[in-house]
């Protein structure tokens, strides 16, 4: 839980309403302070002053382009007392006044796009942009050629869709999940991999022996474990030496009333809180565990990565795989 002085400094943060404003403005958009101006009509000084302060607070990044600055929400690194606020204040998005904004936004942006190729037009933050064939799918399945993975289980895998994407570059796959249900559906998507194979079981107690696996993925399994460092630590259980867990999870958020519809039994979780249990209680080396992305719909939800693995010395990847 946060420090009651960073709460406290959050809500006067957003309790300006020209800050506020700023925030509702650059969430989704980079623009420069006088692009901000010619939008709102706030003196060019006012603008720069409330920048500061939200940039100071971790609430916005900068990039550098030229003699320009440009501004925009720091939705991968925001603090966490500041987030959870924001989560909260974003929504009010249909206000008289920000809908002009995002107006003047568009109108601004869109001049300021014609003067450019669409890669110039977008540079520092083209990740966020849609061009034709550049999706995140179609990303994904050119940079998953690049992996040599031994055997995996993929451990609440649903239906099998990542397992199809891994399976062609894996030694094995073993989708487990406590729904058979959808592990019939995982069969039928995977009928044509001979590497494949599928078991009924709880990430509580897993059904295999120690070190069965070079690899062992937890992808948005954690929020629904009854106790999330037990189903971690028999992650790390069936992880041979130098084998590699990988984990993602909603992080901490106020919105369990929507979360449950999907069977959710945890609010999400604090980084701090997930490298503990890797760490102390799995026993794992945590390599990275912290915010990687944020929905960019309403009410903005983010996601943990962590990437750990097992203390000693792994098999060679390219070891039995394709």
């Amino acid at each position: 839980m946060a420090p009651l002085s960073q709460t406290v400094d959050s809500l006067r943060l957003f309790a300006d309403p020209t800050r506020l404003r700023l925030a509702h403005l650059l969430d989704g958009n980079e623009l420069s302070v006088a692009e901000i101006t010619q939008i709102t009509d706030l003196p060019q000084s006012r603008v720069s002053t409330h920048l500061g302060k939200l940039r100071e607070a971790g609430v916005l990044r900068d990039r550098r382009q030229g003699a320009s600055t440009y501004y925009a929400l720091n939705d991968g690194a925001m603090p966490e007392p500041a987030r959870r606020l924001w989560a909260l204040v974003a929504e009010s998005r249909d206000e008289a006044l920000l809908r002009s904004d995002r107006l003047r936004c568009q109108e601004i942006v869109r001049a300021r796009n014609k003067a450019k190729s669409w890669p110039e037009s977008v540079a520092g933050q083209m990740e966020r942009h849609y061009s034709p064939g550049r999706t995140w799918e179609a990303t994904l399945f050119g940079l998953i050629g690049f992996v040599r993975l031994g055997d995996v289980l993929d451990a609440g895998s649903g239906d099998g869709a990542i397992a199809a994407l891994l399976a062609p570059r894996c030694r094995s796959v073993t989708c487990l999940d406590i729904s058979p249900a959808v592990l019939r559906a995982a069969r039928q998507r995977l009928r044509s991999h001979n590497n494949v194979s599928f078991a009924p079981g709880d990430v509580h107690a897993l059904p295999f022996p120690d070190g069965r696996f070079d690899q062992v993925l937890l992808l948005h399994v954690l929020p629904y474990a009854r106790d999330p460092a037990l189903a971690l630590r028999e992650a790390a259980r069936v992880l041979r030496p130098g084998g590699e867990l990988v984990a993602s999870t909603l992080a901490r958020h106020q919105h369990g009333d929507l979360t449950a519809g999907y069977g959710h039994i945890h609010k999400g979780f604090a980084p701090r809180a997930l490298h503990a249990w890797l760490q102390r209680e799995a026993g794992l080396e945590v390599e990275r565990c912290e915010v990687t992305s944020r929905d960019k719909r309403p009410p903005h939800f983010s996601v943990i990565t962590a990437f750990a693995h097992k203390p000693g010395t792994a098999a060679s990847p390219a070891e039995g795989s394709p």
